[in-house]
């Protein structure tokens, strides 16, 4: 099982999200800043350096939101089973960068975020980031698509 996290930057009612132009299986999808969990790494760890090295600035005030799990049945389009650690925080430092390795950076109103090209689990997890209080996910992926989700409040 691969280990990851994804931060949800929040600033003036606006997201920072990455639109992806790396070449694998999230190319021209939006996605919140993350990456894989390194060993002997916690989440918030991860969290904060992963965010730095996509977008330059430093999260502040990192609550932990949600606890994903993406099996893998030999056909999951991520290569392998995995458990996701979401975050939210609400305050930063430092400079946005003006090149992302992973895309395009643009800050999105969270009101514009259901219209973004996401992976439908992504569609249905981002907005509960926002919502007061913590949750657990299942979302099951048969190639590209969502076969099940089972989310726990």
């Amino acid at each position: 099982m691969k280990l990851g996290v994804l931060v949800y930057l929040e600033h003036e009612k606006k997201v920072l999200m990455i639109h992806r132009q790396k070449d694998d299986e999230h190319k021209g999808y939006w996605l919140a800043p993350g990456g894989k969990i390194e060993k002997n790494e916690a989440p918030q760890e991860t969290a904060i350096r992963e965010y730095q090295e996509e977008t330059g600035l430093t999260p502040k005030r990192l609550q932990m939101k949600a606890v994903l799990n993406f099996p893998d049945f030999g056909d999951s389009p991520f290569g392998d089973e995995w458990q996701v650690f979401l975050f939210h925080a609400d305050q930063f430092s430092g400079k946005l960068t003006d090149a992302c390795p992973e895309g395009i950076l643009k800050w999105v109103a969270l009101e514009k975020l259901k219209d973004l090209p996401m992976w439908e689990g992504d569609q249905l997890f981002t907005p509960r980031v926002f919502r007061p209080g913590f949750f657990t996910a299942k979302l099951l992926y048969r190639g590209n698509r969502l076969e099940q989700s089972i989310f726990w409040e």
